[in-house]
């Protein structure tokens, strides 16, 4: 559900339905895992561009 989120590509009703089932704390943590893994990444990315 927070992957489709990032990408903005979900359905209203499945969205609905999702939401019916979801665990608010689940989604807080996904989606700060997720933020994390981006940020991480884009720094990765840019040290490796810099250092050529």
């Amino acid at each position: 559900m927070v992957a489709w989120s990032f990408l903005g590509i979900r359905g209203n009703r499945a969205y609905q339905e999702d939401l019916g089932k979801v665990n608010p704390m689940h989604v807080l943590a996904v989606g700060l895992i997720g933020v994390l893994l981006l940020v991480v990444g884009l720094i990765g990315l840019v040290n490796w561009v810099v250092a050529k």
